[in-house]
C-alpha cells in the first residue's frame, strides 16, 4: 500500500475562486428579502460549504429568521418554503457566480505544482452543476481545472457526509483515503474531509471566515490582519483541520509535512 499523498481535493469558492466567499454571501441576502426576510451577513456565513438547499433549511432553522418568517409570512417556513427560497437562490447565484471568478492568487501555482509531483486533484463543490457551468472555462483559463468535480446533488447527501468525497475517490481511482488531502474554507468542507478519511487544510484568509477581497484584505492594519487571521483559524481548527494555511499559495509545504507523515506510517 502506498505511503506517498495520491490527491488533493478542493473546495472552490473561498478556496480556488472568489476571495472572500462573496458571491453565494450576497445572494442569499437577496434570496431571503425577495420573501421580505432579512437575514444577516453572519446568518448565512454560518452555513457556508452546505450544498445550497441544506444551507437554506438550516438559515430558516435559526430562531430569529424562523421567528421572523412567521411573522411575516403568517406560519412557519416549511419545507415548501425552503424550495421557494431554493428555486430564487439558483438563477441568482448563476447571474453573478461569474462576477466573482478569479481564482485565489497563487492557485493555478499550485495545481501546476501538485501535477508536477504526480498528485491527481479533485473537486467537491456545495454549488450546483448549474452554478459551475459558468464558472469552469473562466477557472480552467485561468489554469485551474480540477480532474474531477463532484457538485451539491449529484449525490443523495452533501457535506458534512463524506459522499462526494467518496464519489472524488472512485474518479481519480485513489484509495485509501489517507492518501488524499481536502482543503477547504468552510467547517463543514473540513467535516467532509474527516468524515472520508482523509487529512484536512482550513484556508483562512480567502474563504468564508474572513470574506475579504483581496483589496480589502490587503488594506487591513497588522493587527485587524492578525485578528482575522486568529478568528478563522481558530473556526477551522474547532472543525478538526490537521493543518490551516492563509490561502492555497501557501498548501505546499503542508503537502510536504503529510507525505512525511505517511512515510512515518501515520494516518489523519
Amino acid at each position: 500500500m502506498t505511503k506517498r499523498l495520491q490527491a488533493a481535493v478542493f473546495d472552490w469558492a473561498g478556496t480556488l475562486v472568489d476571495h472572500g466567499s462573496r458571491a453565494p454571501m450576497g445572494v442569499f441576502l437577496r434570496s431571503f428579502a425577495e420573501f421580505g426576510v432579512e437575514i444577516s451577513i453572519e446568518e448565512a456565513r454560518g452555513f457556508m460549504g452546505m450544498a445550497k438547499k441544506d444551507h437554506i433549511r438550516s438559515v430558516l432553522e435559526l430562531p430569529r429568521v424562523a421567528g421572523e418568517w412567521q411573522r411575516l409570512r403568517g406560519a412557519a417556513p416549511t419545507e415548501a418554503d425552503v424550495e421557494s427560497v431554493y428555486d430564487i437562490f439558483v438563477p441568482m447565484n448563476v447571474a453573478v457566480v461569474t462576477d466573482h471568478a478569479d481564482v485565489i492568487p497563487g492557485a493555478p501555482e499550485t495545481f501546476a505544482a501538485l501535477r508536477a509531483r504526480g498528485l491527481k486533484i479533485g473537486s467537491t463543490t456545495g454549488y450546483t452543476r448549474e452554478i459551475m457551468a459558468p464558472l469552469l472555462p473562466i477557472a480552467k483559463a485561468a489554469g485551474v481545472a480540477p480532474q474531477s468535480l463532484v457538485c451539491a446533488g449529484d449525490l443523495s447527501q452533501g457535506r458534512p457526509s463524506p459522499m462526494m468525497m467518496y464519489q472524488t475517490f472512485l474518479e481519480l481511482e485513489v484509495w485509501p483515503a489517507s492518501t488524499a488531502v481536502k482543503v477547504d474554507d468552510t467547517p463543514v468542507g473540513i467535516e467532509e474531509g474527516l468524515s472520508a478519511g482523509s487529512w484536512t487544510v482550513g484556508v483562512a484568509l480567502s474563504g468564508n471566515a474572513c470574506g475579504l477581497s483581496v483589496e480589502e484584505l490587503a488594506a487591513l492594519s497588522a493587527a485587524d490582519l492578525a485578528s482575522q487571521r486568529a478568528r478563522a483559524c481558530s473556526q477551522l481548527t474547532a472543525a478538526g483541520a490537521h493543518f490551516v494555511i492563509d490561502s492555497v499559495a501557501d498548501l505546499l509545504p503542508v503537502i510536504d509535512r503529510i507525505d512525511g507523515a505517511l512515510a512515518r506510517g501515520e494516518r489523519p
